[in-house]
């Protein structure tokens, strides 16, 4: 079966390649699927209209079905800090007025939290994935939607006031997880809490928001592999 994911980031592609092989181990099935990105296709991305993570995943997922005929699997994601009342939320990659300057967006949000002391700089990245499944037949030119469905994942934890690591994007570098490398969380009295940014993948995957909501649409999609 061939899926194509809604993304022009083949990394993500490897990582959702890699929970969907895992969860069907888990199941003993050794279904057979294939990951396409839409970027390897051509497509274009569509407009990210929604005014929720579920929202805009929904639209790229169903965009890509639409065009394809195949199933399609889509993420959105953002930071939510508690003290600003849910934002960035879904503007976090352009909060500094333009799409993807990862540095001018934290720079901004550090300035707007200058005054908040450590105690309330809670945070939390939020992640909505989507699988959209298309009808065999068009109508007026395009895929129907059979079935859709939807999975979120969360990564709590707060914001420091200097970015730490190198690793990561957006907003890792202010990011401190509350969940931490065990080598990490076993030493905290000697060393301090890593940053997102200073994670390994694996690490950072391991308790990502993304991670957890692409493992939790794995479980929804081995049916549909396995036939």
């Amino acid at each position: 079966m061939r899926i194509i994911v809604a993304t022009h980031n083949e990394g993500k592609l490897q990582e959702i390649n890699r929970i969907l092989t895992d969860e069907l181990k888990k199941v003993g099935s050794s279904a057979d699927f294939e990951l396409v990105s839409a970027g390897s296709l051509g497509l274009a991305d569509p407009v990210e209209d929604g005014v929720t993570f579920e929202q805009n995943a929904l639209i790229k997922a169903r965009t890509v079905a639409k065009e394809t005929g195949c199933p399609a699997i889509a993420d959105d994601s953002g930071l939510v800090v508690d003290v600003m009342g849910m934002a960035p939320g879904v503007l976090s990659a352009r909060w500094c007025g333009k799409h993807g300057d990862d540095v001018a967006n934290y720079k901004l949000l550090l300035a707007q939290l200058s005054d908040i002391p450590d105690r309330n700089r809670q945070a939390r990245f939020v992640c909505a994935a989507a699988l959209a499944v298309p009808d065999k037949q068009k109508i007026d030119g395009v895929y129907a939607i059979d079935d859709e469905m939807t999975a979120h994942g969360e990564m709590k934890g707060s914001l420091i006031r200097e970015p730490r690591g190198d690793n990561g994007f957006g907003y890792d570098p202010i990011f401190v997880p509350d969940d931490q490398p065990k080598e990490v969380a076993e030493n905290l009295n000697d060393m301090e809490p890593l940053t997102s940014a200073q994670m390994t993948a694996e690490q950072k995957n391991e308790i990502s928001h993304r991670g957890k909501a692409l493992r939790a649409l794995a479980k929804s999609l081995v049916p549909l592999i396995a036939g």
